[in-house]
């Protein structure tokens, strides 16, 4: 690992100036995922901004929208009894996210920034796009059992690990960012960019830019919500499949569906598709897999992933058939 400066921000408007300042500056949080690739030579920053004594790790209520800080501790996240009471969808996908002793370090902003672990990316003696951009992808004609199948391209065909991100894509969660310009909020499907021909260019929000919490709208009564997560070991792996999805059936119709996948994209997939479909028609499992098929039209599988349609078909026909009981 070579060498670094650090400094201990002392409010959001300070740490905001370091880092954009300082093209070669990090944000330091939880650092689950920044240091293991400073150790593996990733990342090489010149300065980490310690961010872990700023006050953003409450979760609290604002007049029925639940506020996540972006500091707030995964298992903190998952314990908290108005996650478990109103969205036991996050709670659930946190603790399908990892091991007890990383969901005690790991935070909520940086669980929704944390980089792919695409072995290609990985590994500093590869080519790799999202690393060095025009080096190639080989990850394309090599190993990528467990990579993209939608929205992918040419130039990068990694996903995303988060568990967390996916529930929130379900919750149409927002995510409140500060920049030099001043806080502002946006959609987290605004927060990741298309992979295209840059996928070294992850995030649509300015250098410098620093998460500081996720908000979450209120769910109408009624509503059901259910996370599950496909992996290729019963301890804690990342995703080779996953859906959270949140429910509304009214006499046996759906009144209002929300489904977002994981393990197939760059980042969290709303499957728009399938809930256009699913609006305003029956709640039965011959819809839900017809409305999944339609959204898995766009897959384009490689040499050694197609598994993932299939596999992905059938969750979000399991989730919604179990939510819609």
């Amino acid at each position: 690992m070579r060498e670094f400066s650090y400094a201990r921000a002392r409010d959001v408007d300070a740490a905001v100036s370091l880092v954009a300042d300082n093209p070669g500056a990090r944000y330091l949080g939880g650092g689950t995922n920044l240091v293991d690739l400073m150790k593996l030579g990733i990342e090489r920053p010149e300065l980490l901004v310690d961010v872990t004594g700023l006050p953003l790790d409450e979760v609290v209520d604002d007049g029925g929208r639940l506020r996540i800080g972006a500091l707030v501790r995964n298992s903190d996240l998952a314990a908290h009894p108005l996650v478990r009471e109103r969205y036991p969808v996050l709670s659930q996908a946190v603790l399908n996210g990892a091991s007890g002793q990383l969901r005690n370090v790991a935070t909520t902003g940086g669980n929704l920034v944390q980089r792919t672990r695409c072995g290609y990316f990985t590994d500093p003696t590869m080519p790799c796009n999202k690393r060095m951009p025009g080096s190639g992808c080989p990850a394309i004609e090599g190993e990528h059992h467990n990579l993209a199948i939608l929205g992918a391209s040419d130039h990068c065909v990694a996903t995303h690990p988060s568990d967390l991100a996916v529930a929130l894509s379900a919750l149409d969660a927002r995510v409140g960012v500060q920049d030099l310009a001043g806080p502002h909020e946006l959609p987290l499907e605004d927060l990741y960019r298309p992979v295209g021909d840059r996928p070294d260019l992850e995030l649509t929000v300015r250098d410098g830019a620093l998460l500081t919490g996720v908000s979450l709208p209120p769910l109408p009564a009624g509503t059901r919500t259910g996370y599950r997560k496909v992996r290729e070991r019963a301890s804690y792996a990342f995703a080779i499949g996953a859906v959270a999805a949140v429910l509304v059936v009214a006499d046996g119709m759906v009144s209002d569906v929300r489904i977002a996948l994981g393990a197939v994209a760059s980042h969290p997939w709303r499957a728009r598709i399938a809930e256009r479909e699913l609006r305003g028609g029956p709640a039965t499992a011959e819809a839900f897999e017809a409305a999944a098929v339609a959204e898995l039209d766009a897959a384009r599988p490689l040499r050694d992933n197609a598994y993932k349609v299939p596999l992905t078909r059938d969750l979000v026909v399991a989730v919604l058939t179990e939510l819609a009981r």
